[in-house]
């Protein structure tokens, strides 16, 4: 499914990874032990950041890439029912 909503500068749009709903023990966690995941695959990225001559510095990071990015990293939002996490490109830790 392709996300319609075009991010600006250098933000992209990462679809969060489902959490985890069990322990390494065999635990069963309910929702509100579970951790946010820090890692999901990138869905939507804009133009890139423009230097301070006017200069296009392309994203590295492209659409489809799975990341990991840091626990408070962006901004959190649900468009048609799913959830996104809207961030800067210099967010991102690693690309897995």
């Amino acid at each position: 499914m392709a996300l319609k909503v075009k991010p600006l500068s250098d933000r992209i749009v990462v679809r969060q990874a489902d959490a985890e709903e069990m322990s390494s023990g065999g635990i069963i966690l309910p929702d509100t032990a579970q951790e946010k995941p820090q890692q999901g695959k990138v869905m939507s990225i804009g133009p890139g950041k423009t230097a301070e001559n006017g200069e296009l510095i392309k994203m590295s990071l492209k659409v489809g890439d799975r990341v990991l990015y840091g626990k408070y990293s962006g901004t959190e939002v649900t468009i048609d029912g799913e959830e996104y996490v809207f961030m800067r490109e210099s967010d991102i830790l690693a690309v897995l």
